[in-house]
């Protein structure tokens, strides 16, 4: 090391990403995004979520901060506050975090992804800080909804309502035509 290098600047090192989790993939199966307690979508404290608008599945209030990917797929776009996901069978999945956290403009969120990349179900894609989230006001649920419902014959709970599940765990199923 020579003097001038104790003047260098030193550049924050890239936030670390979390180990993966291991997922019990399934065929048209969407695993939870993170650990917690599974509500019916009707029960998002949102009326776009709760009406459906964006699609069937259901919301878990978490228990931590970081949000897995709940299928492989292709990242389609990324927010900051959520993930888009399609699967190479055609399902097309949100995962958003919490509830007007647009209004955030990405603050408390790290995002490990980018649109184009590839994940595999229990990949980490975001980390919420639900401390900031909380502060902001704002319910932190994490929603998985299935964006493209209309084009299969329905998309159904599989845990419990209420039940707590690990990121992983199957929660959503949808069903083909």
């Amino acid at each position: 090391m020579g003097l001038f290098d104790l003047f260098k600047k030193k550049e924050p090192a890239a936030p670390a990403t979390p180990p993966a989790v291991a997922a019990q993939e399934a065929a048209d199966t969407l695993c939870a995004p993170v650990n917690g307690r599974v509500i019916g979508m009707k029960d998002v404290p949102d009326p776009v979520f709760s009406g459906e608008v964006l699609g069937k599945g259901c919301a878990v209030w978490p228990e931590g901060e970081v949000v897995y990917a709940p299928v492989s797929g292709t990242v389609t776009v990324t927010m900051g506050h959520a993930v888009g996901l399609s699967t190479d069978d055609g399902i097309e999945v949100l995962v958003h975090i919490g509830v007007d956290t647009v209004n955030m403009q990405g603050k408390g969120f790290t995002g490990y992804v980018k649109q184009g990349d590839t994940v595999k179900a229990g990949d980490p894609v975001i980390k919420m800080d639900r401390a900031a989230i909380k502060e902001g006001g704002y319910p932190d649920c994490v929603v998985l909804a299935v964006s493209n419902t209309a084009e299969f014959a329905d998309v159904e709970l599989v845990a419990d309502a209420e039940s707590t599940v690990s990121a992983g765990t199957p929660v959503v199923k949808v069903v083909r035509k």
